[in-house]
């Protein structure tokens, strides 16, 4: 493989993290990095060096791969639950339980989509070059939302019909943070805060107050189909302000990932607590926060049940409070796991984007042979309105788990090998894959 610079010399180094010795052979290519800094360089794998042995943020991957597992149980649920499923009943504990831990999703995707650019960043890029970046990716994933994925949740090529939904969300916020990257990390943290701590001052502003504008107010807080647009309809599953606000809060946390390992753990678990805490707090006096309080229902458990309802569309502060504090604290956890089964769950953290798509298409197919055995008609599953089951349709949960068991299974051995295959290459646009 041949390697292009414009190096003027060769810088071999050797260096300690967490105990362990490598060796490192960088060029220096004289650039200015971006704000997050040169010493970075020493704890993480860089695309201007070759780094011997270099710790990888395994636990990054471990925690992006635990909950992909736990969002292919979720689709599995929209796929095979009969009509009449309510997720947020709270009367039915095992149904809500099986909505509510999948909450965990997206939050988590799209905060560690942030703390990755923030690394991407600290690898000695130029401002320009992660603005370029984040801009170009986040475009790329708005348009893969928009045909691939679209293609595996309808199976079908009539584009008449688009949801926005969080692979939209991540590109978006990717664009906005393109732009976000050239401010000081300080002003990037007060932007992400005040947009997840501020939005839910905006409920009460609706979209039919907005006149012309009302698409726009769709796009960023209020979900909804965008009007006055002709054909193809537009359906706003995933409103921008919130969730660009915890991309924000991502990159602005990313320092905390370059620690050495013990700190790391440290300051993620005693974040993750402060934010829980803050969450049960508020929530208790059903003052602010989210747009539906909390009662006392007919005994404890949906009680509970209740005081954990909070709204995602569009996220809460209370739901991301709830969310992303013990997503913390896992996080702080797994740095220090070493159980057997991590390597194999870190493997669909790996190919993130990959895993997102196949399993769509793999969920779907299991649904038409479902179907035909189940109703003789798969029909209804082709085009935008799969939520309209026929009668006799559909799986208890515990088919639905069983369902969702067989899907991870036969998953692993295609995400290893993609995995396989990208750690491989070498070619640029691999890492938008």
């Amino acid at each position: 493989m041949r390697v292009r610079h414009k190096a003027r010399r060769l810088i071999l180094s050797s260096h300690s993290v967490n105990g362990q010795s490598f060796m490192t052979v960088a060029f220096d290519t004289k650039r200015r990095a971006l704000s997050p800094a040169a010493p970075i360089l020493d704890a993480l794998p860089a695309h201007s060096a070759v780094s011997i042995g270099a710790e990888r943020l395994g636990s990054i991957d471990l925690l992006r791969g635990l909950v992909m597992i736990v969002m292919a149980l979720d689709h599995t649920r929209d796929f095979f639950s009969a009509n009449g499923f309510n997720p947020r009943d709270v009367t039915e504990p095992a149904l809500f339980l099986t909505r509510w831990v999948t909450h965990f999703c997206a939050p988590t995707f799209i905060f560690l989509a942030g703390v990755s650019a923030y690394l991407y960043a600290a690898k000695g890029r130029t401002g320009g070059e992660v603005s370029r970046y984040l801009f170009t990716r986040g475009f790329w994933l708005v348009l893969v939302e928009f045909t691939v994925v679209r293609l595996g949740w309808t199976f079908s090529l009539q584009f008449d019909h688009f949801v926005a939904q969080v692979i939209f969300a991540i590109g978006a916020a990717m664009i906005v943070l393109a732009a976000l990257v050239y401010l000081p990390r300080w002003a990037i943290a007060a932007t992400g805060l005040a947009m997840i701590a501020g939005h839910n001052m905006l409920d009460g502003v609706k979209a039919a107050q907005m006149g012309v504008a009302a698409s726009i107010w769709h796009v960023l807080h209020q979900p909804g189909v965008l009007e006055g647009i002709p054909d193809p309809k537009i359906f706003v599953l995933y409103p921008l302000i919130p969730w660009i606000g915890v991309m924000a809060a991502g990159y602005a946390l990313g320092p905390v990932f370059t620690r050495e390992r013990q700190a790391r753990v440290r300051e993620l678990f005693a974040l993750g607590v402060t934010i829980t805490v803050g969450f049960i707090l508020l929530r208790a006096t059903n003052i602010y926060g989210d747009p539906a309080p909390w009662s006392v229902q007919e005994g404890f458990l949906p009680t509970v049940l209740s005081f954990l309802n909070c709204e995602k569309y569009p996220p809460s502060l209370l739901y991301l409070a709830m969310t992303l504090g013990p997503m913390l604290m896992l996080a702080a956890w797994l740095e220090k796991t070493r159980a057997p089964s991590a390597h194999w769950v870190a493997t669909f953290g790996r190919v993130p984007l990959f895993y997102y798509v196949v399993h769509i298409f793999l969920i779907h197919a299991l649904a038409l042979l479902c179907a035909w055995q189940t109703v003789g008609d798969i029909g209804w599953l082709f085009g935008p309105s799969a939520a309209h089951k026929p009668e006799g349709y559909g799986l208890g949960l515990a088919g639905i788990y069983a369902v969702w068991l067989a899907v991870v299974v036969l998953l692993y051995p295609v995400c290893r090998w993609f995995a396989g295959v990208k750690r491989r290459r070498t070619e640029w646009w691999w890492s938008y894959l």
